[in-house]
């Protein structure tokens, strides 16, 4: 069970807390176990025989049992809180780690939203088991044992009661949670679908408004809220049942004690006192009852839970780091790939085949393409986002597997197609790769990049505020930033995945331009849509299909590939051409 095996696996350093939490349960249960019989012993030798010292006296030790049950209860609530803070504080670092390490394969595999789950609601529900076992299923069993051992204690004959309330109750208790593990098994999938649907809608507002598509996506989130909505109310009719069920089994049961009872005390086999005591631990033993249904009712959602967490981290990352990482490379600034394949899990069709280039120090190499040729896929391999499932790629004539990540990551500045910005400042975005970037090397990348002058005119500059995905800027100037923060790095191998599509051109030639100088001695990857943006670089691969149809200058290729010429003549006509 995956939860079980969850448990063991991280409550390890936790197990001195959770010693001294059974330690103070202990002492908590045995205090309120020894309060019935003394209130018994008040009633039968003080009450009846008028002993008023002797009530004094047993209420007195009473009081001091109560103090120890309060306080070692109290305790025991604290350092179980503890225990299960920490566990979950231990699972969403473990959680955190482990998605952080995944390529895109993986975190496509999940979806973020159902990672999100898994970080939040999914440890939250173990978590809150935690508590509850430590506060709750420690003192429940040991409750239910002593207490029917006290109760028999107190008289034999009444025992007959607890033959038929205890087995009951553990059978309306199985049959119910038998059926809310689907059910909570459903909510899980249910609250996926719902942060999916709100996480879409949320992205694409402005899509959504601008087709006037808002009723229809209200229908579709009012459907998947109604579906979580349904599994949460048949998930919670099924304890709203339990609990009642208890009760009436409690009570059935007191009336019974009662009515075996008083024939007892009538023919004078019992006093009045144990029968009252007899009465107070079978309240007590059904409420361990009780707990223990509390308590197992919460074990099926947990259970759940559990399974996703356990799934995460269970699943390796395709990109994994070499056993002996290579960490002197024999070239620089070069970039090579060799016969290489990719294909996506379950995918028919290969995404890329028998792609190869060289791509050396001081060149620039663009890719340019239909959508869906795979120009992403293929710039994706440099970085390891994705392994390659055929053939190699060779930075600075290594294989990327090979490499120590950190250092390859290093080595490459890479600029993704859907430019994202931190929460934090100019500054801590621009630093984000190289912290101790100075002041005047985050102007020199503001200045290569064209984003200089609006850095300039923000009330802070470089301390000016920048908002969660840089939602507070446009979209030219987030790229520009983008472009900016991979300067700063000073990487030997540039990486532009169609980084420039959001620039009008007359900057884009104005950033081109800025940029050769700055990077005179490393290596370009351009991946673009315009053919101005790459029409100067030294080698161009046209790629359709996911293979290269085309290789050479702007002038060759204009002159020997007719996918190129086309891609030309139809920019021309639009002006994109300089």
């Amino acid at each position: 069970m995956n939860l079980r095996q969850l448990l063991r696996q991280h409550l390890g350093p936790y197990r001195n807390r959770l010693l001294l939490v059974v330690v103070l349960q202990a002492v908590q249960t045995a205090a309120s176990l020894i309060l019935p019989t003394l209130n018994a012993d008040i009633i039968d030798k003080g009450v009846l025989r008028d002993d008023d010292g002797f009530i004094l006296t047993t209420g007195a030790v009473m009081l001091g049992f109560s103090i120890v049950q309060i306080v070692f209860g109290a305790a025991a609530v604290w350092f179980g809180a503890q225990v299960a803070m920490g566990f979950g504080r231990d699972i969403r670092g473990a959680l955190f780690h482990t998605v952080t390490g995944y390529s895109a394969r993986e975190v496509g595999r999940f979806g973020a939203p159902s990672l999100i789950t898994r970080l939040t609601n999914d440890v939250q529900q173990v978590q809150i088991l935690l508590v509850t076992v430590c506060t709750m299923m420690i003192t429940a069993p040991m409750m239910l044992t002593f207490g029917v051992i006290m109760a028999v204690r107190e008289d034999v004959g009444l025992s007959i009661v607890l033959v038929f309330a205890i087995p009951i109750a553990i059978a309306i208790l199985s049959q119910v949670v038998i059926r809310m593990v689907p059910a909570f098994q459903r909510m899980q999938i249910r609250v996926d679908r719902v942060n999916s649907v709100l996480r879409e809608q949320i992205t694409g507002m402005r899509v959504v408004r601008a087709f006037v598509r808002e009723p229809e996506e209200v229908a579709r989130f009012e459907q998947a809220n109604d579906e979580l909505t349904d599994t949460a109310l048949r998930a919670g009719r099924l304890m709203a049942f339990m609990f009642p069920s208890i009760n009436a089994i409690i009570n059935i049961s007191v009336i019974g004690v009662l009515w075996i009872g008083a024939g007892r005390i009538d023919d004078g086999d019992m006093q009045l006192g144990s029968l009252i005591a007899y009465i107070s631990y079978l309240a007590q033993i059904l409420i361990a009852v009780v707990m223990v249904t509390f308590m197992t009712s919460m074990v099926p959602r947990a259970a759940v839970a559990a399974d996703r967490i356990v799934e995460v981290l269970d699943t390796p990352s395709s990109v994994v780091a070499p056993s002996n990482p290579v960490t002197v490379t024999p070239e620089r600034g070069t970039l090579e790939m060799r016969n290489v394949g990719f294909s996506y899990a379950g995918a028919d069709k290969a995404v890329l085949s028998d792609v190869s280039f060289r791509v050396e120090a001081g060149q620039t190499t663009a890719i340019i393409g239909s959508t869906g040729s795979g120009k992403t896929t293929l710039v994706n391999l440099v970085p390891r986002l994705f392994d390659v499932s055929d053939g190699a790629v060779l930075i600075d004539g290594v294989d990327v597997r090979e490499l120590d990540l950190d250092l390859l990551w290093g080595k490459i500045g890479y600029v993704s197609q859907k430019s994202y910005l931190f929460s934090g400042t100019v500054a801590s975005n621009l630093r984000f790769g190289r912290p101790d970037a100075t002041d005047d090397e985050l102007w020199e990348a503001l200045d290569v990049a064209q984003a200089a002058d609006f850095v300039r005119a923000m009330p802070d500059e470089l301390d000016s505020e920048i908002k969660q995905g840089g939602s507070n800027v446009s979209g030219g100037q987030r790229q520009r930033l983008a472009i900016a923060r991979a300067l700063v790095v000073k990487p030997e191998i540039y990486v532009f995945d169609d980084s420039f599509s959001a620039l009008d051109l007359s900057t884009d030639a104005r950033l081109r331009a800025a940029l050769a100088p700055h990077t005179v001695d490393s290596a370009l990857l351009i991946v673009a849509q315009r053919v101005s943006t790459i029409a100067d670089a030294d080698q161009i691969l046209v790629l359709d299909d996911g293979r290269i149809i085309g290789r050479g200058t702007h002038d060759e290729l204009i002159a020997d590939c007719p996918t190129y010429a086309e891609i030309v003549e139809s920019q021309q006509g639009a002006g994109a051409v300089s």
